[in-house]
């Protein structure tokens, strides 16, 4: 138990993260368990995520630097690709942040785009507790 929250703060950080993993489950445990309050949850849950993309972000921001090197895991017409959608969608894509196998790359191509760290901010805390808000909500609506 005295892991509960620290684990799930683990668990959505990397989940927001480019790592594989999901929190859902262990948010969805211990609102079953009943020891913490939804609030409590959401907030340890969204903090997690939330600073879990901002490293993504980060990643992005300053990965250009290394884009000529052999090793840089991303083709030149992959980041072209990416930009060319993010010019696109814009930074109203960053509201997908919570979305399955697309959000994390959202995240990322926001700092290769070099989007306002603020704007990234309100946006990626928006879509993430929102998220976690109406999973939390659904969960209890059947309890």
């Amino acid at each position: 138990m005295i892991w509960s929250l620290p684990g799930l703060f683990i668990l959505s950080f990397s989940a927001a993260t480019l790592l594989p993993g999901g929190s859902e489950a262990a948010l969805l445990l211990l609102a079953a368990e009943g020891t913490y309050t939804t609030l409590t949850l959401l907030i340890v849950a969204s903090t997690g995520n939330i600073l879990g993309s901002l490293v993504n972000y980060a990643l992005g921001r300053y990965a250009l630097h290394y884009q000529d090197r052999r090793w840089f895991p991303v083709s030149a017409k992959h980041l072209t690709k990416a930009q060319n959608w993010f010019s696109r969608w814009g930074q109203w894509s960053v509201l997908g942040a919570w979305l399955p196998l697309i959000g994390d790359p959202i995240t990322v191509t926001a700092g290769v785009m070099r989007m306002n760290w603020l704007t990234f901010l309100i946006l990626v805390t928006l879509s993430k507790t929102l998220r976690y808000a109406a999973l939390l909500g659904l969960f209890n609506s059947f309890t």
